[in-house]
């Protein structure tokens, strides 16, 4: 079994990798740090198979490039991504393009590719990473909370399209909380709530990867946050992340 991880060099990304060759998974990791995915590698060691594969994937065209290049694989974890924090009428507009570029346009065309493979095959998983931010609104990272968003809604649509067409090809999505990674540095924030362990997230993750889950959802904490959206309305909700989002700002 192969595991293609993008975003592999640092947190969630890096911790998943560690993961699936802990339980035998050969990988493929992806990344555009060739330096942080030997280091990757020499932590994994040679229990398992594992090809470092550098790109950097805001070029779509090195999207098309590593699906021509690796074919065989069984489980895509569509992982890379970060995130910004400020005003929408602060924050920088390049900065916010390069970040849907890469949560949304890249994690979409690997998702497509590799979808459309695994469909003919009748066999798969793809994993997106998306957040708990992809079900509400979030003021003061506007633009980051709505890529999340565009990934929850793509994964629940394509979900029942396959349950539709009696596809054999599974679909998850990881919505973790805040998670002790390098993120809040890229992103200018410092969570007001103990994030969880990156390695925390990942054994969690595989377990319920293997288990065909659909909404994977760390902690009980996030999984009562979840289920109370469905119940606050929307402009009460609005307010609560903006009190929270303020409490980060560093």
């Amino acid at each position: 079994m192969k595991v293609l991880i993008t975003g592999a060099s640092s947190g969630i990304g890096k911790s998943l990798a560690i993961e699936f060759a802990r339980t035998g998974y050969d990988l493929v990791l992806v990344a555009r740090s060739k330096d942080k995915l030997k280091e990757v590698k020499e932590i994994i060691g040679d229990k398992v198979h594992v090809e470092l594969y550098p790109i950097d994937l805001s070029d779509i065209n090195n999207c098309i490039k590593l699906h021509n290049d690796i074919k065989d694989i069984d489980i895509l974890v569509n992982n890379a991504g970060f995130g910004l924090f400020g005003e929408f009428t602060d924050t920088v507009i390049d900065k916010e393009l390069a970040m849907i570029d890469i949560n949304i346009k890249v994690l979409h065309y690997l998702m497509k590719l590799y979808l459309c493979d695994m469909v003919k095959k009748d066999k798969g998983h793809i994993l997106n990473v998306a957040s708990i931010a992809g079900f509400m609104p979030g003021p003061l990272m506007s633009t980051y909370y709505a890529t999340k968003n565009y990934v929850v809604s793509l994964s629940e649509a394509v979900r029942e399209e396959l349950r539709k067409s009696k596809s054999k090809v599974k679909i998850s999505i990881l919505c973790p909380g805040p998670v002790e990674t390098n993120f809040d540095n890229v992103a200018g924030v410092s969570f007001s709530l103990k994030g969880k362990s990156s390695e925390d997230v990942a054994k969690y993750t595989v377990d319920k990867l293997k288990k065909g889950k659909f909404y994977i959802v760390p902690g009980w904490d996030i999984k009562v946050l979840r289920i109370l959206n469905f119940f606050i309305p929307s402009s009460l909700i609005t307010r609560i992340v903006y009190y929270q989002q303020r409490k980060k700002n560093k």
